[in-house]
């Protein structure tokens, strides 16, 4: 098919200038009533349940979801379907186990609930490495989507995309904080939901309203194997791995667990996460129309044409449904997905700067308010540089698997520390400090070994390890090894600390929790 992708035109211009336009008076009415670090990090801890459910389902809702998985459905099949589903099983993990925890101990990032009880400096130097390692994955992902997503709407250099994209971002966190970047989230989330019905909609409408005669149509074409695993992931312990990654890496993403201290209490933060789930759940659904759909209507070859990783398999599947007009608004709300993610992400990498590292770690917590401000600023302004950098250096990189190795350092680095800090009484400082860096380096070594690497973009006959993800090596390693650490270095005050843990982890504001 021809594809006006490449050429600017009216439609796009009009919805992406739309959008921005939007974005940024909200940003304008959100940063004049940010006036504290409190607002900048927590807006006021005032959301709503509802309001932070739509906020969550925004913030995780990223390129890899709507571009990703929709282009690997078109080229796999059935495959596909396991990011679909990883992504979703995890949010189970965070509603019982995390989001009470998390809100009845922490302030502001995550490392408040893993260094509760812990001396402070170590493990905030250790929890900020595993952030912002997750955070540069993250957003190379992000940014590499946003770069050739805009490059193609509007014929434009991918560089000066790029720096496009920084600069309405960082406009974003600058001036409006948390309050600016979740009225965002949520204006995007609902922005893509409806989007992407209203696409599987009109994808359906071709084949009579039923989804089976849809993947009927795709195993004539295509064959059978289309509609059965093996595509994407051969392996059962790649998949295994692949699937620990995505479940366990949503419950130790630094801007997921961020926003639980929006929230006014943790039955909020429960509620939130029930209505995140629901609105996700629906969206995954929608992904696997949207994929079968390109891959039935566009054609694999088509969608290879344009983006070898078929991330642009979803707006080609709206310029073929719905013609340059309805092209433009997908796009549009696929820039707004990207935006708002980059935004939490750069949100969540400055609070590890400023209040973990600046603030507890340099200033052993006695900076002034109006310093921890001006330095959360700074951090982010700092932050959005390096995106912009990260985006330019990685050019060309397939967003879907730059995403899930986030998920992978994730759940390795992060999910370990956060659930032995709150449910082992004989979890230590030193064991923090070493299952967080064991768990952040491992897996980045091993995914530097990996045929991801090795193969994929290197371009050597074999890799040294032989899985694609190490989620199933490296998170049973970082339990492992803050464990073992922890047996053979006991600290008195954390085990009598404990019972404190336990107090607010259950009773909450009644314990004296934030």
């Amino acid at each position: 098919m021809t594809t006006s992708l490449g050429h600017p035109h009216p439609a796009a211009i009009f919805w992406f200038f739309l959008f921005v336009a939007v974005t940024l008076g909200i940003t304008f009415w959100a940063a004049r009533r940010t006036r504290s670090t409190e607002h900048f990090y927590t807006a006021g801890r005032r959301v709503t349940g509802l309001q932070n459910g739509l906020a969550l389902a925004g913030d995780y809702m990223s390129a890899a979801s709507f571009l990703g998985i929709a282009g690997l459905v078109s080229l796999s099949g059935f495959d596909g379907l396991i990011y679909s589903i990883g992504f979703l099983v995890g949010w189970p993990v965070v509603m019982f186990l995390i989001a009470e925890p998390l809100r009845n101990l922490g302030r502001y990032t995550f490392a408040d609930v893993v260094a509760f009880r812990l001396r402070q400096v170590p493990v905030r130097i250790a929890a900020a490495i595993g952030t912002l390692a997750v955070v540069t994955f993250y957003l190379i992902a992000q940014m590499v989507g946003a770069g050739n997503l805009v490059k193609l709407l509007f014929g434009i250099p991918y560089e000066t995309a790029i720096v496009i994209v920084g600069i309405v971002m960082m406009a974003y966190v600058l001036f409006g904080g948390m309050l600016a970047t979740t009225w965002v989230q949520i204006v995007k989330a609902a922005l893509l939901i409806s989007g992407a019905f209203l696409l599987a909609g009109l994808v359906l409408a071709r084949f009579g309203g039923n989804p089976l005669a849809l993947f009927a149509a795709a195993s004539d074409r295509f064959g059978a194997q289309v509609l059965g695993p093996g595509q994407l992931v051969a392996d059962p312990l790649d998949a295994l791995s692949l699937g620990l990654a995505l479940m366990f890496g949503t419950a130790g993403l630094p801007h997921i667990l961020m926003r639980f201290y929006t929230v006014p209490d943790a039955r909020t933060a429960r509620t939130s996460v029930t209505y995140a789930t629901a609105f996700i759940g629906f969206f995954y659904l929608l992904t696997f129309i949207l994929g079968f759909g390109a891959m039935v209507i566009v054609g694999p070859d088509a969608i290879k044409a344009i983006d070898k990783g078929g991330n642009m398999a979803a707006p080609l599947l709206a310029e073929a449904v719905g013609g340059t007009g309805f092209l433009g608004f997908i796009a549009a709300v696929a820039f707004a997905t990207i935006l708002a993610v980059v935004a939490g992400l750069t949100l969540s990498g400055a609070a590890a700067l400023s209040h973990d590292v600046w603030v507890n770690v340099v200033r052993r917590g006695k900076a002034p308010e109006r310093e921890q401000f001006v330095v959360a600023r700074v951090a982010t302004l700092l932050g959005g540089v390096a995106s912009v950098a990260l985006g330019i250096v990685f050019k060309g990189e397939n967003v879907a698997y730059m995403v899930g190795l986030a998920f992978a350092i994730a759940a390795s680095a992060n999910f370990p520390a956060l659930i032995l800090s709150i449910f082992w009484r004989r979890f230590t400082t030193r064991g923090a400090q070493a299952s967080m860096i064991v768990g952040t380096f491992s897996a980045l070594l091993l995914i530097f070994l990996s045929p991801t690497i090795q193969v994929s973009v290197l371009g050597r006959e074999s890799a040294a390890f032989p899985l694609k993800n190490p989620g199933l090596v490296t998170i049973p390693l970082s339990f492992l090894v803050g464990m073992l650490v922890s047996l053979l270095t006991p600290e008195r005050e954390a085990s009598e600390r404990f019972a404190e843990v336990q107090r607010r982890v259950h009773l909450g504001p009644e314990a004296g929790a934030e």
